[in-house]
């Protein structure tokens, strides 16, 4: 499965990549805002940053919602990098944006996506990837993972080339919960990431072996 961090934050993205297993950044208007970056032009150059520091793909999510304002900035952020996969939301202009895009040989990502349904007609536009918000979905009382499972095997069935990429991950157990159910990609937060290295027994381990080597050579 591959790793994807979810910031817009420089150092993070740094660190991710300096542990060798950066896949892919995926990124969004709120992330941008958390980092204060402000103004199309400042947004796009940090796209160009991002996409400086990691080998994969970058998500890139355009802002508009009707079908000509999202070409126009599909259009523009797929120019800035040939890592930049455009990021369109799962509504009905955004299904035609993606055919398009497609059809220019423009890699997406269709986002917000709830449903086996939204990530069917994704699937069938020709994205690159769909992104089910896993998170969202259990703040509601509704099975996240259950949803990967639902479209991984829908796609697996029907010979789908778009990749399941698991969003709105929000701990460690999420991402062995998204290996488990088939997801092609899970884009998480750092520490998500980190968790994975973290073990009690790893720890006392670790203190045992060094305290014997300090006895042996005292």
């Amino acid at each position: 499965m591959k790793f994807f961090i979810d910031t817009a934050n420089l150092d993070q993205i740094k660190e991710a990549q300096d542990l060798g297993i950066l896949d892919g950044v995926t990124t969004n208007p709120s992330l941008m805002a958390k980092e204060g970056i402000k103004g199309v032009n400042n947004i796009k150059q940090h796209y160009v940053n991002i996409c400086e520091i990691v080998d994969g793909d970058v998500s890139a999510e355009v802002i508009a919602t009707d079908f000509e304002g999202m070409i126009k900035e599909g259009e523009e952020l797929a120019a800035l990098h040939p890592q930049i996969v455009v990021k369109i939301p799962c509504i009905k202009a955004g299904i035609k944006a993606i055919k398009y895009l497609t059809g220019k040989n423009i890699r997406t990502n269709c986002t917000l996506i709830f449903s086996a349904g939204q990530a069917l007609l994704a699937a069938k536009a020709g994205a690159t990837y769909v992104s089910p918000f896993i998170g969202r979905l259990d703040d509601i009382g509704t099975d996240g993972i259950g949803l990967i499972e639902q479209i991984a095997g829908m796609f697996s069935r029907y010979g789908f080339e778009t990749e399941v990429l698991a969003a709105s991950v929000r701990h460690t157990m999420h991402i062995l919960q998204c290996i488990e159910a088939g997801a092609d990609v899970a884009t998480c937060p750092l520490n998500a990431i980190t968790g994975l290295l973290k073990h009690p027994l790893t720890d006392s381990g670790l203190e045992t072996f060094l305290a014997d080597y300090n006895k042996l050579n005292s």
